[in-house]
Protein backbone atom coordinates (compact mmCIF):
# COMPACT_ATOMS: atom_id res chain seq x y z
CA UNK A 1 0.00 0.00 0.00
CA UNK A 2 1.06 3.55 -0.39
CA UNK A 3 2.17 5.83 2.17
CA UNK A 4 0.59 8.96 0.76
CA UNK A 5 2.33 10.80 3.91
CA UNK A 6 5.54 9.85 3.18
CA UNK A 7 4.89 10.78 -0.80
CA UNK A 8 3.53 14.26 -0.02
CA UNK A 9 7.07 14.67 1.57
CA UNK A 10 8.65 13.66 -1.56
CA UNK A 11 6.00 15.82 -3.48
CA UNK A 12 7.40 18.71 -0.85
CA UNK A 13 11.01 18.37 -2.11
CA UNK A 14 10.23 18.42 -5.96
CA UNK A 15 8.11 21.19 -5.76
CA UNK A 16 10.81 23.15 -3.76
CA UNK A 17 13.38 22.17 -6.32
CA UNK A 18 11.29 23.45 -9.34
CA UNK A 19 10.10 26.90 -7.58
CA UNK A 20 11.23 30.17 -8.57
CA UNK A 21 10.47 34.02 -7.79
CA UNK A 22 7.51 33.81 -9.93
CA UNK A 23 6.14 30.60 -9.34
CA UNK A 24 2.67 30.18 -8.56
CA UNK A 25 1.30 26.81 -7.31
CA UNK A 26 -2.14 25.39 -8.81
CA UNK A 27 -4.19 22.37 -7.86
CA UNK A 28 -6.25 20.44 -9.71
CA UNK A 29 -9.18 20.18 -8.20
CA UNK A 30 -9.88 18.20 -5.58
CA UNK A 31 -6.78 16.32 -4.92
CA UNK A 32 -4.46 18.22 -5.92
CA UNK A 33 -5.95 21.20 -4.65
CA UNK A 34 -5.41 20.18 -1.44
CA UNK A 35 -1.85 19.46 -2.20
CA UNK A 36 -1.25 22.99 -3.32
CA UNK A 37 -2.65 24.32 -0.02
CA UNK A 38 -0.55 22.58 2.37
CA UNK A 39 2.16 22.89 0.05
CA UNK A 40 1.61 26.98 0.09
CA UNK A 41 1.86 26.48 3.47
CA UNK A 42 4.90 24.38 4.51
CA UNK A 43 6.73 26.28 1.16
CA UNK A 44 5.93 29.72 3.68
CA UNK A 45 4.44 31.32 -0.14
CA UNK A 46 2.78 34.10 0.11
CA UNK A 47 -0.80 34.24 -0.81
CA UNK A 48 -2.97 32.15 -2.13
CA UNK A 49 -2.64 29.14 -4.26
CA UNK A 50 -4.91 28.58 -7.51
CA UNK A 51 -7.64 26.09 -7.93
CA UNK A 52 -8.88 24.90 -11.35
CA UNK A 53 -11.37 22.66 -12.61
CA UNK A 54 -10.88 20.21 -15.47
CA UNK A 55 -14.70 20.19 -15.68
CA UNK A 56 -15.66 22.03 -18.45
CA UNK A 57 -13.08 21.53 -20.95
CA UNK A 58 -12.97 17.92 -20.46
CA UNK A 59 -13.90 15.96 -23.81
CA UNK A 60 -15.69 13.60 -22.24
CA UNK A 61 -18.14 15.98 -20.76
CA UNK A 62 -21.42 14.99 -22.04
CA UNK A 63 -21.07 11.62 -20.67
CA UNK A 64 -19.85 13.25 -17.34
CA UNK A 65 -21.33 15.81 -17.15
CA UNK A 66 -20.46 17.85 -13.86
CA UNK A 67 -19.27 14.48 -11.66
CA UNK A 68 -17.54 14.98 -8.14
CA UNK A 69 -13.96 15.54 -8.45
CA UNK A 70 -13.79 17.13 -11.68
CA UNK A 71 -16.50 19.92 -11.04
CA UNK A 72 -15.57 22.90 -8.80
CA UNK A 73 -14.59 26.61 -9.41
CA UNK A 74 -11.55 27.53 -11.00
CA UNK A 75 -10.09 30.44 -8.49
CA UNK A 76 -7.01 31.93 -9.73
CA UNK A 77 -6.40 35.18 -7.62
CA UNK A 78 -3.04 36.07 -9.72
CA UNK A 79 -2.17 37.38 -12.74
CA UNK A 80 -1.75 34.48 -15.48
CA UNK A 81 -0.09 36.42 -17.87
CA UNK A 82 3.95 35.88 -17.14
CA UNK A 83 3.43 33.84 -14.02
CA UNK A 84 5.35 30.32 -13.86
CA UNK A 85 3.02 27.89 -12.75
CA UNK A 86 3.46 24.81 -11.18
CA UNK A 87 -0.02 22.59 -11.81
CA UNK A 88 -0.36 20.27 -8.79
CA UNK A 89 -2.14 16.78 -9.23
CA UNK A 90 -2.92 13.97 -7.06
CA UNK A 91 -2.71 11.22 -9.65
CA UNK A 92 -1.53 11.25 -13.12
CA UNK A 93 -3.73 8.54 -15.29
CA UNK A 94 -4.68 8.90 -19.01
CA UNK A 95 -3.47 12.97 -19.37
CA UNK A 96 -6.92 14.00 -19.94
CA UNK A 97 -7.26 15.64 -17.10
CA UNK A 98 -4.49 17.63 -17.56
CA UNK A 99 -4.76 18.54 -21.07
CA UNK A 100 -8.44 19.98 -19.96
CA UNK A 101 -7.09 22.08 -17.11
CA UNK A 102 -4.49 23.61 -19.83
CA UNK A 103 -7.05 24.67 -21.71
CA UNK A 104 -8.39 26.18 -18.42
CA UNK A 105 -5.78 28.10 -17.64
CA UNK A 106 -5.08 29.64 -21.22
CA UNK A 107 -8.72 30.84 -20.83
CA UNK A 108 -7.03 33.09 -18.03
CA UNK A 109 -3.78 34.59 -19.64
CA UNK A 110 -0.74 33.52 -21.54
CA UNK A 111 1.99 31.74 -18.36
CA UNK A 112 5.55 31.69 -19.16
CA UNK A 113 5.52 28.15 -18.46
CA UNK A 114 3.45 25.33 -17.02
CA UNK A 115 5.03 22.36 -14.94
CA UNK A 116 3.18 19.45 -13.62
CA UNK A 117 4.32 17.45 -10.42
CA UNK A 118 2.06 14.83 -9.20
CA UNK A 119 2.23 12.63 -6.06
CA UNK A 120 1.72 9.53 -8.60
CA UNK A 121 2.15 8.38 -11.59
CA UNK A 122 -0.03 5.47 -12.57
CA UNK A 123 1.27 5.05 -16.11
CA UNK A 124 -1.34 4.49 -18.67
CA UNK A 125 -1.16 7.92 -20.92
CA UNK A 126 -3.40 8.38 -23.93
CA UNK A 127 -2.30 11.83 -24.33
CA UNK A 128 1.81 12.59 -24.68
CA UNK A 129 1.83 14.15 -21.23
CA UNK A 130 4.74 13.35 -18.99
CA UNK A 131 4.53 14.93 -15.20
CA UNK A 132 8.26 17.26 -14.70
CA UNK A 133 8.27 15.57 -11.01
CA UNK A 134 6.14 12.64 -9.70
CA UNK A 135 6.64 11.12 -6.09
CA UNK A 136 6.06 7.53 -7.30
CA UNK A 137 5.36 5.76 -10.02
CA UNK A 138 3.06 2.46 -9.92
CA UNK A 139 1.60 0.46 -11.69
CA UNK A 140 -2.22 -0.22 -11.16
CA UNK A 141 -4.86 -2.40 -13.30
CA UNK A 142 -7.30 -0.54 -15.72
CA UNK A 143 -9.61 -1.81 -13.56
CA UNK A 144 -8.92 0.07 -10.43
CA UNK A 145 -8.84 3.40 -9.36
CA UNK A 146 -6.55 5.67 -6.95
CA UNK A 147 -7.95 8.36 -5.36
CA UNK A 148 -6.34 10.88 -2.16
CA UNK A 149 -8.24 11.12 0.83
CA UNK A 150 -8.04 13.57 3.18
CA UNK A 151 -8.48 12.95 6.76
CA UNK A 152 -10.22 16.39 9.51
CA UNK A 153 -6.70 16.69 10.24
CA UNK A 154 -5.73 17.15 6.94
CA UNK A 155 -3.60 13.97 6.46
CA UNK A 156 -3.33 12.28 3.60
CA UNK A 157 -3.98 8.77 2.77
CA UNK A 158 -5.13 6.60 -0.94
CA UNK A 159 -8.27 4.83 -1.47
CA UNK A 160 -8.13 2.48 -3.78
CA UNK A 161 -11.48 0.93 -5.59
CA UNK A 162 -11.66 -1.57 -8.07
Amino acid sequence: MLNAEALYLELLKGVKALLNADTRLVGITSGGAWLAERLQSDLQLPGKPGVISSAMHRDDFSQRGMVSGSGGQTALDFDVNGAEIILLDDVLYTGRTIRAVVNELFDFGRPSAVKLAVLVDRGGRELPIQPDFAAARVALPATQQLELARSATGAFSFNVEG
